[in-house]
């Protein structure tokens, strides 16, 4: 289909840094208009970031970059208008729940409510039909999907598609705008090696026809350019000094100040109450060891005096008394018996 002139890609020691350290760092770029480039690496290196951040998705931290004349990261908005997203896992998933031809509407409505120019609106109903029929056919004729070939045709629903399909149906998709830049995330997921050099004749058939394309993948294939991505630095160690967190020292955890050790001395507790020391109950006031062990010494000397008191009284009395004491039983007998 006819394309607009594809958007050269330079940078420079491009780097993006995110909450966990560099997701990529000193990357350097330069190629032209309707260059296919693959962005090559294993999993994790920052490859689905160093495609966001070149569509203008994601700010970089370092360095600059110049997409189709506009230069990052000064004009983002610039270079989202010139650049399309393919399948990009989490960014723009297919709906799962539509049928082919429902999800190619659904995408051609988008692109011209926010993305064409006014006057289209402003166009005949008929007018506008036809339009977004011709748009649809030149796109899915660019991305290699037949949709008399599928299942139901035009009515398959998008489930129902296989890993290929899925990503001939999203860069259909992404060509409704006739973007400059055409970038994909994971070409080659899923997919067997007949699959995978299917995928690439795609890309090479729209790169030829003009638009720059940009595609994330494991392994690149010959006579591609290729951008390569290398495994994140390792996470800075502790400073010399440094408290490190752990369960034997949770002050360092929770950022408490580390209670201060008590100075050496005789260890003191609170008083108990104790009915034999009244004053310690009411107070509380506490007590050291030494005058406990007395406080005790001395109840117990306390009550055996009071024993010993007692039991003198007691052996201490006099014959009289006695004497008294046994009349006054026999006249208490007598008097029983003469009730009696």
């Amino acid at each position: 289909m006819d394309s607009p002139h594809g958007a050269a890609v330079k940078a420079e020691n491009f780097g993006l840094k995110g909450p966990r350290g560099w997701a990529f760092r000193g990357v350097g770029i330069d190629a032209g208009p309707g260059s296919l480039i693959a962005v090559e690496g294993p999993s994790g290196t920052g490859r689905t970031c160093l495609l966001l951040a070149l569509t203008g998705r994601m700010k970089p931290s370092e360095g600059h970059a110049e997409v189709a004349g506009h230069r990052l990261p000064k004009r983002m908005a610039a270079v989202r208008r010139v650049a399309a997203l393919g399948p990009v896992s989490g960014v723009n998933d297919l709906d799962q729940a539509l049928t082919v031809t429902e999800q190619l509407r659904e995408g051609a409505l988008l692109q011209r409510r926010y993305e064409g120019p006014v006057r289209a609106l402003l166009r005949p109903r008929g007018e506008r039909r036809a339009a977004t029929a011709a748009r649809i056919d030149a796109a899915l004729a660019a991305a290699g999907l037949d949709l008399d070939a599928l299942p139901k045709g035009p009515r398959t629903s998008v489930r129902d598609l296989d890993r290929l399909e899925e990503v001939r149906l999203s860069v259909a998709i992404a060509l409704l705008g006739s973007p400059r830049l055409l970038a994909l995330d994971d070409l080659d997921l899923k997919l067997s090696d007949a699959e995978r050099a299917d995928a690439w004749a795609m890309l090479r058939s729209i790169a030829a026809a003009g638009t720059t394309v940009l595609a994330v993948c494991s392994q690149a294939p010959d006579g591609v350019q290729v951008l390569r991505t290398s495994p994140a630095e390792p996470a800075t160690k502790p400073a010399a000094g440094a408290e490190v967190r752990t369960a034997a020292n949770p002050a360092a955890q929770t950022g408490a100040t580390p209670e201060p050790k008590r100075a050496a001395g005789p260890e003191t507790k609170p008083a108990r109450k104790d009915t034999a020391n009244p004053a310690a109950k009411d107070t509380g006031t506490a007590e050291t060891k030494p005058a406990a062990k007395a406080r005790a010494a001395g109840g117990a000397q306390t009550g055996a005096q009071t024993e010993a008191k007692t039991g003198a009284q007691t052996e201490a009395k006099t014959p009289a008394d006695t004497a008294d004491d046994d009349t006054k039983g026999t006249d208490d007998a007598l008097a029983e018996a003469g009730r009696a």
